[in-house]
């Protein structure tokens, strides 16, 4: 066997469909006017609604969940006092609008609340049987719903 290490290989092909691509994009964003590429367009924001503010508060929910992870020990990190808030904040929320919302912001609400609240649940649930269990971790024979055993709870 040899030791030279593989080689991409990138076709003609393929270059030339990128830079068609790359083209039609440019010539679509040049068309669309100010508010070209949306609000994925790189240094804009999205629009200042409520549809925003509610994608705000149920990320930060999420986040706090344990959707992101500790960037030194790789850990899943769950806040559940910060998840609380963000869904506390998202209910006060539909408290103080409500009859001044649209039907699908209306609806919307309710919805985001109900998947946050559910899955809150289960992740309190997740956290108190990991930490029931001898040791504090789900270890390798943890069940297949445990949380992994590098599961980190911020503290408050």
């Amino acid at each position: 066997m040899s030791e030279d290490p593989p080689k991409l290989q990138v076709d003609s092909d393929w270059k030339a469909e990128a830079q068609a691509e790359k083209e039609r994009l440019a010539a679509d964003t040049a068309n669309a006017g100010p508010k070209a590429g949306g609000p994925g367009a790189p240094g804009e924001l999205p629009p200042a609604d409520f549809k925003s503010l509610m994608g705000l508060l149920a990320s930060q929910a999420v986040m706090g969940l344990g959707a992101y992870s500790d960037p030194q020990s790789g850990g899943v990190v769950v806040d559940l006092p910060g998840a609380k808030f963000a869904i506390d904040l998202l209910a006060v929320l539909e408290e103080k609008t409500k009859g001044n919302l649209s039907d699908d912001e209306s609806k919307e609400m309710g919805t985001v609340l109900t998947e946050l609240r559910s899955r809150f649940v289960q992740i309190a649930q997740l956290v108190a049987e990991q930490g029931a269990q001898p040791g504090g971790d789900a270890g390798a024979g943890g069940s297949p719903a445990s949380p992994p055993p590098d599961l980190r709870i911020q503290e408050p």
